[in-house]
């Protein structure tokens, strides 16, 4: 097998301490370029960027996750990558967990790899291995990996953009994640396109990252005041993804509605006694279904 060109695709913001930590573990595995998008960082990312001469470095405007990949792909592709490994800036691989995907990029039918992610020391995943598009009182992702114990490679239909090892042959079957998603469901949406297209994607568990622990001291009510912008492409974006893709009626608006109606419960039941919602966040996230099941998308 020939050596595979390997470029990873780091998406930055806000978040310069992990950032440069993530950085110093991906030169340790030594891939052929390592791409670095920043969203517009105002915590002296930029000028920390500017010093380092072996990295290549994309300023642009916020353009969210999914458009910093957007971006990172689009550039690997054009300096001829292989394989494209994508993550945030919150984790950091294991010196050996390019060398443990490696020998998975033989077989042509595979087209996206998945490490293993770790936090403290414990197993952490939202990988799954079925799509439920059917029957709207389930969840979209079925047969998750998370609490079982896997040691082989085991074939799976969704991960996250944390670790994401994209071959070539994908972008130029399905093109580039989805970046008017800006955040949350680009990466299912990915998957699920790379899986619609017939590639496997496969969990690989002896390559190993370490995902950053955040600990947050706010109260309840604190947390739900800054959580409200992201809220609102989490309801907004796993609507389109219904409407999208789903097999039947119920799926592309009922399950949606039903994802907006338990929010709207909880602020009726909060926003009386507590800080952390407000009436007005029913119109915010109404209009952001709506908007979804429109498939009207882009930054809010």
């Amino acid at each position: 097998m020939k050596p595979q060109k390997v470029i990873a695709v780091v998406v930055t913001y806000n978040r310069m301490e992990l950032l440069k930590k993530c950085i110093e573990k991906l030169r340790e595995n030594h891939p052929a370029q390592i791409i670095v998008v920043n969203n517009d960082s105002k915590d002296g990312t930029s000028q920390w960027l500017e010093n380092q001469t072996d990295l290549l470095v994309i300023h642009q405007e916020n353009l969210g996750g999914s458009g910093g990949f957007y971006t990172g792909i689009e550039k690997a592709m054009e300096e001829g990558a292989d394989w494209i490994w994508c993550m945030d800036d919150d984790v950091f691989p294991h010196n050996d967990c390019l060398a443990n995907l490696l020998p998975f990029t033989g077989d042509s039918s595979t087209g996206i790899l998945a490490p293993r992610r770790l936090m403290d020391g414990e197993i952490f995943t939202n990988d799954f291995c079925r799509y439920n598009l059917t029957n709207p009182f389930r969840s979209m992702y079925q047969k998750r990996l998370k609490g079982k114990d896997i040691q082989k490679p085991t074939e799976i239909v969704g991960t996250a953009f944390e670790g994401l090892f994209i071959s070539r042959a994908v972008v130029e079957k399905i093109g580039f994640p989805n970046k008017d998603l800006f955040i949350f469901c680009d990466d299912t949406d990915y998957c699920l396109r790379a899986h619609l297209a017939g590639f496997r994607l496969l969990y690989i568990p002896d390559a190993l990252m370490d995902k950053e622990h955040f600990f947050n001291h706010d109260t309840w009510a604190e947390r739900q005041k800054k959580k409200k912008w992201k809220r609102a492409y989490q309801v907004r974006n796993s609507a389109y993804l219904n409407h999208h893709y789903g097999k039947n009626f119920a799926v592309r608006y009922l399950r949606p509605l039903n994802n907006l109606l338990g929010y709207l419960l909880t602020i009726a039941v909060a926003a009386p006694l507590m800080k952390g919602y407000e009436w007005k966040d029913a119109k915010i996230l109404t209009k952001a279904c709506r908007d979804g099941l429109a498939e009207r998308l882009g930054k809010m």
